[in-house]
Formats: structure tokens, C-alpha cells, sequence
């Protein structure tokens, strides 16, 4: 009998608060009402970090030492970068939206090569480590499909995707000659990038904090008559980015 009334009471006050959420009145942002998403289009611009690498797969001579008979192995290393830009929106219908971005992103990729030395012999192999610094300035054309999900108060999740032409400004710059040796990067790439996000509704505008992976479609990799080149089939680009979009 005691716990069927401890029942009884909790249900009380479970449908007594639910009563009072459906009543109390929520200020929906920015100012006031739900019109700012009725907008066919409204601008904003974006901030956030980046981490860049490489996705490669090693050629058949990586594995023949009468053909690479310097390369070791290779290792890739991550580095922080950062990106920002212009944001366009255009409202297609109540739950999807069509963003165009231009983006200056900044990311460096290392390449660690792990190396014989000359001096080795077969009972005694030395190594030496050289690493590759790959900088590279972005210009990027993202046009992606922004799905929403219903709005809830100040809040709505959405997922992204779709397709970002980049050109690497850097690509072309003269290598230093303390850097060499080094490989040289194509300029432009095609990605595939899909993520996902939360919308924040503020009084003055709208915040959301988006994470994103973007994947390179092209071999990025120029190749020469080195073995720093020849050791890879092909050397395509991953980023991760975090975002912080004003609207």
C-alpha cells in the first residue's frame, strides 16, 4: 500500500511539472518570434580550428629494398591549423538549407620519414629522421545541404554534407633550401565533407558549434624522381574541423 501511494504521488508531480513546461511561455531568439528561420537568405561568417593529415597507401616498390633501399618508413603527423570566412545561407524549405562558404584555412601535414644511413652495414643499420613540414594555405569553396531538425526552444541539431573545392596557395611557393628534400603538393582537390551540428538562438543572433571531417578525393602528391615520392601509391588529405558560426 506505501509504495503503491509513493507511485501515486511521483506521477502527481511528474504530469504537475509537465502541465507547468507547457504553460510557462519561452522566449524564442532572436527577437522574440521564429521569423529569422522563415529567411530565404541571411549571412554570418565562421571561426574554428582544424587538424589536417594524410590517408596514404604505399607503393608496390616501398616493399622492394633493390628499389628503395633508403626508405624505412614513413610516419604522418597531425598539426592544428585554423580557418575562417563568410557564411551565405539560402532557405530551400522548412527543414533544409543550401550554405555556401569561401574560407581562408590555414593547416600544416607532417611527413616523419625514417631513413638508413649510407654508413649502415648489415650487421650495424643506423637511422636518421627526416621530417617533412607541408604548410598549406587553403582557399575553399564548400556547398553543402544543411538538414534541421525541428526547432526546440532555442535550440535545433542538424547534420551537414556535401561537396569543397580547395586550392592550395602555398602549393607553388619556392621550398627554402634547408627544407629539402621535400615534396611538392597539387594545388587543387575536390573533398567530401559531412558533419554535424547544434543551432544556439541568442538575442542578436544565432551561434552554432558545428564539428566536420572532410575527405580529399585526388592524389595530392606530386611525383619526381626522388624516393620520398615513390614510396606511396597515392597521398590524400583528411582535416577534422571545429566551428563556431555567427548568423
Amino acid at each position: 500500500m506505501k509504495r503503491k501511494s509513493i507511485a501515486v504521488l511521483i506521477f502527481s508531480l511528474v504530469c504537475s511539472l509537465n502541465v507547468q513546461s507547457q504553460n510557462k511561455k519561452v522566449m524564442l531568439y532572436p527577437n522574440g518570434d521564429v521569423r529569422y528561420d522563415r529567411k530565404f537568405l541571411h549571412f554570418g561568417f565562421t571561426v574554428g580550428l582544424n587538424t589536417a593529415d594524410f590517408y596514404m597507401r604505399n607503393s608496390d616498390n616501398f616493399f622492394n629494398t633493390t628499389q628503395m633501399n633508403e626508405i624505412y618508413s614513413i610516419e604522418n603527423k597531425q598539426r592544428v591549423g585554423f580557418h575562417l570566412g563568410p557564411i551565405s545561407n539560402f532557405r530551400l524549405a522548412e527543414y533544409l538549407d543550401l550554405r555556401f562558404l569561401i574560407t581562408l584555412s590555414f593547416c600544416q601535414r607532417d611527413l616523419q620519414y625514417t631513413i638508413i644511413k649510407d654508413t649502415s652495414t648489415k650487421q650495424n643499420i643506423e637511422f636518421e629522421t627526416h621530417t617533412m613540414k607541408l604548410s598549406s594555405t587553403f582557399i575553399e569553396f564548400p556547398l553543402l545541404l544543411k538538414y534541421k531538425a525541428k526547432r526546440i526552444n532555442n535550440f535545433r541539431p542538424y547534420v551537414i554534407g556535401g561537396m569543397s573545392y580547395k586550392l592550395d596557395l602555398a602549393s607553388k611557393k619556392k621550398i627554402p633550401y634547408n627544407e629539402l628534400p621535400k615534396i611538392r603538393l597539387n594545388q587543387p582537390d575536390l573533398y567530401y565533407e559531412v558533419g554535424l551540428g547544434m543551432d544556439f538562438y541568442n538575442s542578436f543572433f544565432k551561434l552554432s558549434v558545428e564539428l566536420k571531417y572532410g575527405a580529399g578525393i585526388y592524389n595530392v602528391a606530386v611525383p619526381d624522381v626522388t624516393q620520398y615520392s615513390q614510396t606511396f601509391k597515392y597521398l590524400k588529405s583528411n582535416v577534422y574541423m571545429l566551428s563556431l558560426h555567427f548568423e
